[in-house]
């Protein structure tokens, strides 16, 4: 993409006057998308977008400057305007030796999207709208899309890091709506993974329209769910965005450097039951939020950040790490060349423990089992957080009865963690997600087994 004697020189100029780190971040991305609605073909289309971020460190001031020109000049131009804004003066020339490191590809790619027929794309979503409507006469919209993207990174700073990646994903979504007695209901699925075409050899879009289909037609008989703290049961798979949100965003460093977070300086304390142990891993083949490299050129690696309840480490990048004197972690990611990076997650989960799903149905004599999770948000200085629940059952002497309609979880991150008394042996990871922060959406996965909350409270309207 650059010539690594380019990159020395630029980087020699960015720190030529007192700068003590420069970084530059390139990228070139293409993209395909499809969209199908109400039975048509509503757009296809393709892009790409190729350009470089320039990160100067001087200090505790960071300057930054981004450029859609990769040339020598163009580079050296946005280049000094970063170390305008980071520098504190000193001049002097400086050499900067860059050593290539071997590539670290997690994600095998066997067909590149890019090689298959734009048809071929916009026939799954056409099988998928067949599909959902097939399902039940109550099935009355379908909404479908269909993405995949390439792209090339290259990381080079002063420290004497060179390293690439490339990473494609591929996705697929589905949204059917369902028309009763009890006005309209919606159906939600997707499927997103860091591999190529070769994805749809092994999932069926019909049966991932059938899903869609078969929510939005269960909710059409949904009764208004409770209201209060009870007992509940999340499904594996779909409850790993709650730990995200309400554990993850407070292990990330730059909030504990803040003092933004519930968990700042409780390394080495119990936080969570002793069933938890909670993972961060960028290694994971195939999952949405895997990279060989994070943005800073770091290799990702599996982070453990709890292990049985004792809180065993936070989430690190460059600026954080080097201010407390710590490795990097792999987690300093951003949005595209045009952003600044920044501590994030990659693939956050929980593992195994040792309960049987159905026995902790069977042990629950009332409360409320929930098969999808909805958007959260949390506040991280508290833990307190808010979920929407988009599929949900009651629990009724221990068997698991009528639908719900859309209610919300609400509760406190660190009291649920002390509060999973049941965790199953059934891991799963759930569907793809892009984590919002500071304005810089990100790509991630999550997951986790079966698990039971003994109290949180249900914002329903029963």
């Amino acid at each position: 993409m650059i010539a690594a004697d380019v990159l020395e020189r630029v980087l020699a100029g960015a720190v030529s006057t007192g700068g003590d780190f420069a970084e530059i971040y390139a990228e070139d991305k293409r993209s395909t998308s499809a969209g199908l609605d109400d039975g048509r073909v509503e757009q296809v289309s393709s892009g790409r977008d190729r350009g470089a971020g320039i990160r100067v460190v001087a200090g505790e001031t960071t300057g930054f400057a981004y450029t859609s020109d990769l040339s020598e000049p163009g580079l050296a131009a946005a280049a000094s305007a970063a170390a305008a804004a980071a520098s504190r003066g000193g001049g002097g020339v400086r050499t900067v030796p860059l050593s290539a490191s071997a590539p670290h590809r997690p994600n095998v790619i066997e067909q590149d999207p890019d090689s298959v027929a734009k048809a071929a794309k916009v026939e799954l979503l056409e099988r998928m709208n067949d599909a959902a409507r097939s399902f039940g006469p109550e099935i009355v919209q379908v909404s479908a899309g269909y993405g995949d993207s390439w792209k090339k990174v290259l990381v080079a700073n002063t420290d004497g890091v060179l390293a690439d990646d490339e990473v494609v994903r591929t996705l697929l979504r589905i949204s059917a709506v369902a028309d009763g007695d009890s006005g309209m209901q919606t159906g939600y699925q997707s499927m997103g993974h860091t591999v190529g075409f070769e994805i749809f050899d092994t999932v069926d879009v019909e049966e991932l329209a059938r899903e869609a289909a078969r929510q939005a037609i269960t909710k059409l008989r949904a009764r208004p769910a409770p209201s209060g703290a009870m007992p509940v049961v999340i499904k594996h798979g779909t409850g790993g965005v709650l730990f995200h949100e309400a554990c993850g965003h407070g292990l990330e460093a730059d909030h504990i450097q803040k003092g933004a977070s519930v968990y700042a300086g409780k390394v080495g304390q119990r936080v969570a039951s002793p069933l938890v142990t909670l993972v961060d891993d960028g290694t994971m083949p195939g999952e949405w939020g895997t990279l060989g490299i994070d943005d800073e050129g770091h290799i990702t690696q599996r982070n453990v950040l709890i292990e049985d309840g004792i809180l065993t480490d936070y989430m690190w990048d460059y600026l954080r790490a080097r201010k407390d004197g710590r490795p990097q972690s792999g987690n300093g990611r951003r949005q595209s060349y045009q952003y600044l990076p920044m501590v994030r997650m990659t693939n956050t989960f929980v593992l195994d423990g040792p309960d049987d799903p159905d026995d902790i149905i069977a042990s629950t004599p009332a409360g409320v089992y929930v098969a999808k999770l909805g958007g959260g948000s949390v506040n991280t200085a508290s833990g307190d957080f808010v979920f929407g629940m988009t599929e949900a059952y009651l629990i009724e002497n221990g068997e698991i009865t009528e639908p719900l309609r859309d209610g919300n979880l609400i509760g406190n991150g660190p009291k649920v963690l002390a509060d999973i008394d049941m965790l199953g042996n059934d891991f799963a990871m759930g569907s793809p997600g892009t984590c919002g922060k500071d304005g810089q959406g990100v790509p991630v996965g999550d997951g986790q087994p079966t698990l039971r909350v003994k109290s949180l409270t249900v914002g329903g309207t029963a």
